[in-house]
């Protein structure tokens, strides 16, 4: 496997909140159908996240590709990095993005110390179970979890 490639991340800002909810439904849509009910970050609160300075987008010619959602979790002690959201419009999917946001949360983990990366996906999202796995994480837990089934996952960093 080559090593992901550094990609030019900026904060997310007020104005770009139309621009995340429209890459939140193209990357997400689809899911609906396959797994039978709606993928929790279809309905989370972009403006608030936003506000609070959680994400970052890869801009690329005046259009969001891609976004990473991370939430520092200090406590309990040691604590984590919640990889929140992951998402890839679907017209750039295939180009390794994902690989390198997963790559650039393990480097923000690092550097708040944090020595573990969490993240939680859809019991049905196979695809993401098995590319999470390929990077290293290991499942830590299955339940349901805001009435949807949910595997938990966890990085050592």
């Amino acid at each position: 496997m080559t090593e992901p490639r550094s990609l030019p991340l900026r904060p997310a800002l007020p104005a770009d909140l139309p621009a995340i909810e429209a890459l939140i439904a193209d990357s997400y849509g689809p899911w609906v159908a396959r797994i039978g009910v709606r993928p929790g970050p279809l309905d989370d609160d972009y403006a608030a996240l936003i506000a609070a300075g959680r994400i970052l987008v890869l801009d690329e010619a005046g259009a969001l590709q891609a976004l990473l959602v991370l939430v520092p979790e200090p406590e309990p002690a040691p604590g984590a990095m919640l990889l929140d959201n992951l998402a890839v419009a679907r017209a750039a999917q295939g180009r390794g993005l994902g690989r390198a946001l997963v790559a650039e949360a393990e480097t923000r983990a690092r550097a708040l110390r944090l020595p573990v990366l969490r993240l939680y996906t859809h019991a049905r999202m196979e695809s993401n179970i098995a590319l999470y796995q390929r990077l290293g994480f290991a499942i830590t837990e299955r339940r349901i979890d805001k009435g949807l089934d949910r595997v938990f996952m966890a990085k050592p960093l």
